[in-house]
């Protein structure tokens, strides 16, 4: 796991390649595994691979979102909220767990944050991504994630690079 997190980089550019069915399948199965508060399990997941909707998803907000367009797959992340008050990280580790899926299959991921964030001025990004995909209004979007194989691979982030200086044992002093 270490090691998937070390080469683990968020990735907005894409080859052409498709996704194959076994690892689309294997993606679905991670999600369905995360762990949930209370196991509420609130989340509902879209996979998206039309590459019309794909490119409309690339304009769900004013920045951020555009490398949508380009990704094989993207996977809209969203929950009931209804079923319980932490929705939001019970979303956020289904989100973490499909990307580091993703990574351990060869496959780049980058999440585009659509809560709280403006398609334009009149309208937000969930309400237009709701709109998009004929969601039903009880669903609030978190996120929604491309994924595919990276037309080039960054390096590894070098352990120099990590800030232990917010590491802390037993007392914040």
């Amino acid at each position: 796991m270490l090691e998937i997190l070390r080469n683990r980089r968020s990735v907005r550019q894409f080859t052409d390649q498709k996704i194959e069915t076994d690892k689309i399948e294997t993606l679905q199965e991670a999600l369905l595994r995360a762990p949930s508060s209370r196991g509420r399990n609130p989340w509902k997941f879209l996979f998206i691979t039309e590459p019309t909707t794909l490119q409309k998803l690339a304009t769900a907000k004013e920045h951020g979102s555009n490398f949508l367009g380009g990704a094989p797959l993207a996977v809209v992340v969203a929950a009931e909220v209804s079923l319980t008050d932490v929705w939001i990280e019970d979303c956020s580790i289904a989100a973490i767990i499909l990307q580091l899926t993703a990574e351990s299959l060869g496959l780049g991921s980058c999440w585009a944050q659509i809560r709280l964030r403006p398609h334009d001025i009149q309208q937000s990004a969930e309400s237009f991504v709701r709109e998009l995909l004929g969601m039903p209004g009880d669903l609030a979007v978190e996120c929604i994630v491309g994924i595919g194989y990276p037309q080039d691979r960054l390096p590894a982030h070098p352990a120099s690079y990590l800030d232990y200086g917010k590491i802390f044992q037993e007392r914040f002093s």
